[in-house]
């Protein structure tokens, strides 16, 4: 992948022969400084695109690779190539190319599907799409079922007058709330999966925190949706696409494609292997190789069967990809002292986050992890967030799973459920503005879109925190 060059690059100034590689990295021997790229990093992802757009969308790779280099190069000079190697290469293989790997097949199977016929926009069609986009966010990701949807969505309501709140409503409910149920879903699932989380943990713990988000939010569109055609819209059938046609699914085959990306996914979580291979300090197993191939061989696969036309009728593109797979990068790579400061504990540079999130008795606060959780995961990624207070509450995948069972899942829910608050909270969600707008959508600002989330969801995420996270 071309977005992969220079972050290997990168690699080439730490890792060569003779390199001795260090221990592991010791967060408490760090000085907070070193997580400035991290930030700068975040807060120009979350402010560029609004005070400088032009620039953002032509210079975003090379920010991003500023960033990164802000963090390695001095890193390496003061605390060793080897050390830097080391770190670089475990964020590289361990977490980065894993996780795109998945993204991009993903993304490239649901853009082989085209849903075609003509659908007419009425509050129960408009409820039933977002329903089954949320069962299937969690099967085919997120940026999956959004790319899927979104584009028969605005299609069904083209005659309306008033749609903006049809996609606000997907994008809280499709993009972010359905997807948090498998590591399928959701780019914090996945990495937690990749941590040690198991497969089945979160639609163990978390369903029915899920179902009670996406069941209110579903009552709540119909009936603000239905106000609306009833009261403030003309609809008629003059307006409606010319497309005599039945519903139907062009590229049919791709959804054989996703059932295989989901099989190497769990496949991998279930599958033991003593097979283990080392490089420069990390231990790759072969069950995360074989997934890996599998989902590259996916991608190939959706590109050869799938008709240039499907491609044209979805508008398929490389673009939104290729900005998430350089944006990432970045952020895996700045992450890296981040997230040993905060494995330090109390005892680190961060030791009032830890604190901040723990109870008088040392024990971990379900309600302040989710909503700290959610809070960063609302205007810097929930991907990257989630691994911060992953480790924050120690990051270890068995104890958080049984003794720690309500942070892990509070950090879950707040990671996927307020990834929704900002168009920035997770990746889906500025890519639907955008194919919305596309199409003549006239979408809330920034702060119009946060004005619809804190009237609709913060309320729901309080009752949330008294029923579930106390």
């Amino acid at each position: 992948m071309k977005a992969l060059r220079w972050t290997a690059a990168l690699g080439l100034l730490l890792v060569w022969p003779g390199v001795s590689f260090a221990a592991e990295l010791d967060g408490s021997q760090l000085s907070a400084l070193w997580g400035v790229p991290f930030a700068g990093l975040l807060l120009s992802i979350a402010l560029l695109p609004l005070v400088a757009p032009f620039f953002w969308h032509h210079h975003f790779g090379k920010i991003t690779a500023a960033w990164a280099l802000a963090f390695l190069l001095p890193f390496a000079g003061i605390h060793g190539a080897g050390l830097a190697s080391v770190s670089f290469v475990h964020a590289l293989l361990a977490e980065y190319i894993p996780f795109i790997f998945l993204l991009t097949a993903l993304f490239t199977v649901a853009g082989g599907i085209h849903i075609r016929g003509n659908l007419h926009g009425s509050p129960g069609l408009n409820t039933a799409i977002l329903a089954i986009g949320a069962v299937l966010a969690s099967f085919m990701g997120t940026t999956g079922a959004s790319m899927l949807l979104i584009r028969p969505l605005i299609r069904a309501n083209e005659n309306r007058a008033h749609k903006a709140h049809v996609v606000v409503f997907f994008i809280f409910i499709v993009s972010n709330a359905g997807g948090s149920l498998t590591p399928l879903g959701d780019p914090p699932l996945f990495l937690g999966f990749l941590k040690g989380v198991d497969f089945f943990w979160t639609v163990s713990h978390i369903f029915p925190e899920t179902l009670f988000l996406v069941g209110s939010l579903l009552a709540l569109f119909y009936a603000l949706d239905w106000w609306f055609y009833r009261h403030k819209e003309e609809v008629t059938r003059s307006g409606l696409t010319p497309d005599p046609t039945r519903i139907g699914f062009d590229g049919a085959r791709n959804f054989w494609l996703l059932a295989g990306v989901a099989a190497l996914v769990l496949l991998s979580g279930l599958w033991k292997s003593s097979v283990v291979f080392n490089i420069a300090g990390t231990e790759i197993g072969l069950p995360g190789l074989v997934r890996d191939a599998g989902l590259i061989l996916i991608t190939f696969m959706s590109l050869k069967i799938t008709s240039a036309k499907v491609h044209a009728d979805n508008q398929f593109s490389w673009d939104p990809m290729a900005e998430v797979a350089k944006l990432f990068a970045g952020i895996f790579l700045t992450i890296i002292p981040v997230i040993a400061m905060l494995k330090a504990g109390s005892s680190g540079p961060f030791g009032a986050v830890v604190s901040a999130v723990t109870r008088a008795d040392g024990s971990p606060d379900p309600a302040m992890y989710f909503w700290a959780t959610g809070a960063l995961s609302s205007f810097l990624d929930n991907a990257p967030t989630y691994l911060v207070f992953f480790n924050t509450a120690g990051g270890d995948p068995q104890v958080l799973m049984t003794a720690l069972a309500p942070t892990l899942a509070a950090i879950s829910a707040g990671a996927v459920f307020m990834g929704a608050n900002t168009y920035i909270g997770n990746a889906p969600n500025l890519m639907v503005k955008a194919i919305a707008e596309d199409r003549g959508v006239k979408m809330p600002s920034f702060f119009g879109y946060m004005a619809w989330s804190g009237g609709v969801l913060i309320p729901l995420f309080i009752l949330m925190t008294f029923i579930w996270f106390r």
